[in-house]
């Protein structure tokens, strides 16, 4: 009789295979386990090693436990991510290797907690699965993370020493008063109805987060350290996932940051300094709630028979709206970050902001090279005047001046309004 590893090793070579009928056999026999008395818990320890170790294995790969997290609730469910949620706490208990305080804050985040007993009974517990769909589900999981292909090492994962990347600069989720402000009235912008409220609401957002990034710049660059940008990742899932990518893109354009997009994975990665990044987390998350809002209202106004499908007039508008808030980030920021460079040119002493920013936009586009040497554009075509004209009324609608400014140049482009 085969052991609990080979037998889970059978399953999963079925599973990855095209015979149906094989993996519903391979399965079977999991269901049988050992034939030795403790033969079900030998099984359920197999598969928590060989997922545990495949997670280990994808760290070094760039992945963190957010991105393993999304993509597994992507292209799987949300069963399955409760699952990995529950192996990457066990990865984590039994990890020698010292590990950074933002992977643990990942892992508290995602309330990534391994309960009591074996991990994957415990799962399938709460989740009222019977043995067989837990098994079905556990291999499915355990076949994704086992296929998942590196992506860019953003941050330096557990295990790694100082001397084998450098420091990168992560972004600020939490403890400071000021983005829990931000936060606040960013909030209070996508809730009220009335469109002038969200407009004072998301300036006001923007002029703090405005401040903070200029102030950082200048402290960073009387400083002698040797960081580098660092990165995040946001989610473009579908529906729409193309206007989401534009939207990331123009936002991170606006902050000094640069963003590509890795559309087969549903994320854009985002490089940038601390503070730039911050500001492009809360202001794409802020304004995709907007902007879904406001495209839903959009589409309930049409004109009855304007003859073009929903799904082609929703992606005009959002395309618009991005593009359109692109231009006005940009000019706004533009006019703010110059104000700036002349209040630092007039105190004595004090160093000016623009080659400050200059040099850290440098710094980006470096970062940028470095780990995506072969990056190229997509544009993206919009197909429904309407809806464009909509989408950029909408986001004239909204008055955001935050960052800094500087053309885009990356994915997914620019779309070619027809």
């Amino acid at each position: 009789m085969p052991d609990a590893d080979e037998l889970v090793a059978n399953a999963l070579a079925a599973v990855r295979g095209t015979d149906v009928r094989q993996a519903e056999r391979q399965l079977d026999q999991l269901m049988v386990g050992t034939g030795a008395a403790d033969g079900t818990a030998a099984v359920d320890a197999a598969l928590l090693r060989r997922l545990v170790r495949g997670l280990g294995r994808l760290w070094p790969r760039g992945w963190q436990p957010v991105d393993v997290d999304r993509i597994t609730g992507r292209r799987l469910d949300a069963r399955a991510a409760r699952l990995v949620r529950a192996a990457m706490a066990a990865q984590r208990r039994d990890q020698a290797e010292p590990v950074p305080a933002w992977w643990d804050d990942q892992l508290r985040e995602l309330a990534a907690t391994e309960a009591d007993g074996s991990v994957l009974a415990g799962w399938a517990s709460r989740e009222g699965l019977d043995r067989a769909d837990a098994l079905r589900a556990a291999v499915d999981t355990l076949a994704l993370v086992e296929s998942l292909p590196p992506i860019a090492v953003l941050r330096p994962p557990p295990g790694t020493s100082g001397a084998a990347l450098p420091r990168t600069g992560g972004t600020a989720r939490s403890g400071s008063p000021m983005l829990d402000r931000v936060r606040a009235l960013l909030a209070k912008a996508e809730s009220t109805t009335f469109p002038a409220e969200a407009e004072a609401l998301t300036g006001k957002a923007q002029e703090l987060i405005a401040r903070h990034s200029i102030d950082e710049a200048l402290l960073a660059a009387r400083s002698e350290r040797g960081d580098l940008p660092g990165g995040v990742r946001l989610s473009t899932d579908a529906p729409y996932a193309g206007a989401k990518a534009l939207l990331v893109q123009e936002v991170a354009a606006a902050n000094r940051c640069e963003a590509v997009w890795s559309d087969d994975l549903g994320f854009a990665t985002v490089l940038g300094w601390p503070a730039d990044l911050v500001a492009v987390e809360l202001l794409y998350t802020s304004l995709l709630v907007q902007a879904t809002a406001a495209m839903l209202r959009g589409r309930a106004e049409r004109r009855p028979g304007s003859g073009r499908r929903t799904k082609v007039w929703d992606e005009s508008f959002l395309n618009a709206f991005a593009l359109r808030i692109g231009e006005r980030l940009r000019t706004a920021t533009e006019a703010a970050t110059n104000a700036a460079d002349q209040a630092a040119a007039e105190t004595a002493g004090a160093e000016r902001l623009l080659p400050v920013l200059a040099a850290r936009g440098e710094a980006v586009r470096e970062r940028l090279d470095t780990l995506f040497p072969g990056v190229t554009r997509h544009r993206l075509s919009v197909r429904d005047a309407e809806g464009w004209s909509s989408g950029t009324s909408a986001a004239d609608r909204a008055s955001l001046d935050v960052g800094g400014a500087r053309k885009p140049r990356q994915v997914p482009g620019r779309p070619d309004p027809r």
